[in-house]
């Protein structure tokens, strides 16, 4: 039987493995490089992205042709996450194991929606689920959904807790929707994430419906003045403030909540995972009084993009919220994932949260998330030499500074970045711009600290005068 040209050529490259061995070589010759290359890519190299920019070929290129192409070109214009000196956007690492899993499971290509599409994702799920309640002291009978990230994990925990709200005053959302329903209150504090707002626009409560609770000079909600709650109220919290790493009281907060009926929703993208660390667990204390709550793997866990994760102890209210159907789904006795997110065919995501928690197994996980912490307090210590000033108390793995001036503190991030000796990112504190230092990768060392502050002090000498 004959094949059409293009499924020959598939065929062949399948069974020849040579674009698969080229592949693995451009993989290694990165890891390898990671040490020397620019934390950020160099301006020519960003340029020559323009190499993408051409009309789509009429006729299929070869499978060396397309990976030759993207390495050129891309592998130079990439950030240099899986390295040392990235600080970032609380971005993680990578651990190796997870990486190596990964690719194997991209081979594998499993369609994480049903148990009957695979298996062995429905399988990893339900172990990360148990290990991730163990982990991280949760209430038995918390359930799961992995997802892409924290912002569509705040989403389904916020959906979940809005529909048992409404459940609970008699209306049924999924069959009536929101016109008319019974309010819901929003309550939340003044430095909640970006990705909350979003969530809740998507959600359809909008930003000026929140009820904003002030915070404390660490970015903590100031339990005082949390207003007084009752069934409707969906109180937001956070685990790690994203400049200043700071938590919330969530004991106090959450008894408070709790006795008014409240739906409790932690957002814990990095900071969750500090309940894993003996020596910081007691920063978490609390959170297991709350309903709902999200993580980040790809964050502070360092499991490859992307691997989000909701944590719901009403399972009811977050699979009806996350409700699917259709004649042609079929549902097993086993976990379905599709029943826990947004996602009806999604990627099999616990494959690789599974391998790193594996393989890091408690201790590891102990040691690498306290690690961040005592990176985090050595900055501290280089910081507090220089005429800078430190805006917080460093309790994880976040160091918020600034400079003398405005001006200073702009130019001394612009000088960094430029560097491409690392890379953190500028932010706004209390109306003022600030320098946000994010530690969040296993690969960060002592020496990678050094130099890091060794940068600093250079590049603040040449903006300060």
């Amino acid at each position: 039987m004959s094949h059409p040209e293009y499924q020959q050529k598939m065929f062949q490259e399948m069974e020849e493995k040579s674009i698969f061995e080229q592949a693995r070589s451009y993989a290694y010759e990165y890891i390898d490089g990671i040490p020397e290359m620019p934390v950020f890519p160099s301006p020519e190299n960003i340029k020559n992205l323009q190499a993408f920019d051409e009309p789509l070929n009429e006729s299929s290129s070869t499978g060396r042709e397309v990976l030759e192409k993207l390495h050129k070109w891309g592998t130079p214009a990439t950030i240099a996450q899986i390295g040392g000196r990235y600080f970032g956007f609380v971005n993680g690492g990578a651990v190796p194991a997870s990486l190596g899993v990964k690719w194997l499971a991209d081979v594998w290509d499993q369609c994480g929606g049903l148990y009957l599409t695979s298996p062995i994702n429905s399988k990893l799920e339900q172990v990360c689920e148990k290990w991730l309640v163990e982990l991280l002291g949760l209430p038995q009978g918390t359930v799961a959904g992995f997802v892409s990230g924290t912002s569509m994990a705040n989403l389904c925990g916020l959906a979940a807790g809005r529909f048992r709200i409404l459940k609970n005053a008699g209306w049924d959302v999924n069959a009536k929707g929101l016109y008319g329903a019974p309010a819901v209150r929003i309550v939340a504090h003044e430095q909640i994430h970006a990705s909350i707002k979003k969530t809740l626009s998507m959600l359809g409560f909008g930003i000026e419906n929140i009820e904003w609770v002030p915070s404390d000079e660490q970015g903590r909600a100031i339990p005082e003045k949390i207003p007084e709650l009752d069934s409707s109220c969906l109180l937001i919290l956070q685990a790690g403030n994203v400049n200043t790493g700071g938590f919330d009281d969530f004991v106090n907060i959450c008894d408070k909540a709790n006795k008014a009926g409240a739906w409790i929703h932690i957002d814990g993208a990095f900071g969750l995972w500090a309940a894993a660390s003996k020596s910081r667990s007691h920063l978490t204390r609390g959170i297991e009084k709350a309903s709902s709550w999200s993580v980040d793997g790809h964050k502070t866990l360092n499991t490859p993009y992307d691997s989000g994760i909701v944590l719901c102890k009403d399972e009811e209210a977050l699979v009806s919220a996350m409700q699917a159907s259709g004649e042609y789904i079929i549902y097993s006795d086993y976990k379905d994932p599709l029943l826990y997110t947004p996602e009806m065919s999604k990627r099999s995501r616990a494959i690789e949260l599974w391998a790193t928690l594996k393989y890091l197994g408690k201790q590891g996980i102990d040691d690498m998330v306290t690690g961040f912490h005592m990176r985090a307090k050595q900055l501290e210590a280089g910081l507090s030499t220089m005429d800078l000033e430190l805006l917080n108390e460093v309790v994880f793995n976040q160091v918020l500074v600034r400079a003398r001036t405005e001006e200073i503190t702009k130019n001394l991030v612009a000088a960094i970045q430029e560097s491409g000796e690392c890379w953190l990112a500028g932010t706004s504190w209390n109306g003022t711009a600030a320098i946000r230092i994010s530690v969040c990768s296993w690969a960060t060392t002592e020496a990678d600290i050094e130099h890091t502050l060794d940068l600093i002090q250079s590049c603040l000498q040449e903006v300060a005068v």
